[in-house]
């Protein structure tokens, strides 16, 4: 395995980890309730929910990065963007959709944690 791919797979593997990190300060810890309106139903967003999301999140994010390095000649700046323009469109979804300011909040910071982790990571130099 070269050393952008062992990169990739710990960035991946990561971000999860960071995003349920974010989760364990914020309910357990703060106390805070994680509840968004789906279809009108309130939903809480447990542990589970937090870990598939970040990790199809970067599964997506490196699927579309190799897709981009076969076909493009500027692979790297072209995923960047698409990454940057996908994090900022997907924290429409907390402010739309969390129950409470500090739902809306931690989901907003939850959202960013998962790009600041997988944006420099996945887009870092090839090997």
């Amino acid at each position: 395995m070269n050393t952008s791919t062992r990169r990739r797979l710990l960035t991946v593997i990561g971000t999860p980890v960071a995003a349920l990190a974010l989760w364990a300060v914020a309910v357990p810890v703060a106390g805070v309730t994680l509840t968004v309106q789906t279809g009108g139903t309130p939903q809480t967003t447990g542990p589970v929910a937090v870990m598939v999301a970040s990790l199809l999140a970067g599964l997506a994010g490196w699927a579309l990065l190799a897709v981009l390095e076969r076909w493009t000649a500027r692979p790297t700046r072209i995923w960047t963007i698409i990454a940057l323009v996908v994090l900022a469109l997907s924290l429409l979804g907390p402010i739309g959709s969390a129950v409470g300011t500090a739902a809306t909040l931690v989901l907003l910071l939850m959202h960013l944690v998962v790009g600041a982790v997988l944006v420099p990571g996945l887009a870092g130099p090839r090997s």
